[in-house]
């Protein structure tokens, strides 16, 4: 029984492979540390609209000549696109994101814009 326990103990020959561990950095080498560079980040609000409302002309053009039911629209009160998917015979409008109600209420709270806070622009 002892000479099991004795046997137990002794590393086996594929421990000595994991003794040495590859993420320490070697004996005499210090990390190396880089400074990090300014990230000159730059954004024009007006360019970035101008792009939308020109992607969604484009997109309009290109349902109209493949004589699809779907259109876009660029909505000032919420200051984001709006997509219509019609009917192509009758011109019903089957589906719309964002909803009427959602943009009839945006409408709404851009009224009262005003009244809520006198803020001059």
């Amino acid at each position: 029984m002892t000479s099991e326990v004795s046997s137990a103990s002794s590393s086996p020959p594929a421990a000595a492979a994991f003794a040495a561990k590859p993420w320490e950095p070697k004996a005499g080498s210090a990390p190396k540390v880089m400074e990090n560079k300014p990230i000159e980040l730059q954004f024009d609000p007006a360019k970035a609209q101008q792009n939308l409302k020109s992607a969604v002309s484009m997109l309009n053009e290109q349902m109209a000549a493949n004589k699809q039911g779907l259109g876009f629209s660029f909505d000032q009160a919420i200051n984001g696109p709006v997509i219509k998917v019609s009917n192509i015979h009758t011109g019903e409008v089957v589906r719309q994101i964002p909803t009427e109600d959602v943009l009839r209420m945006a409408h709404k709270i851009d009224d009262l814009k005003g009244i809520l806070y006198n803020k001059v622009v």
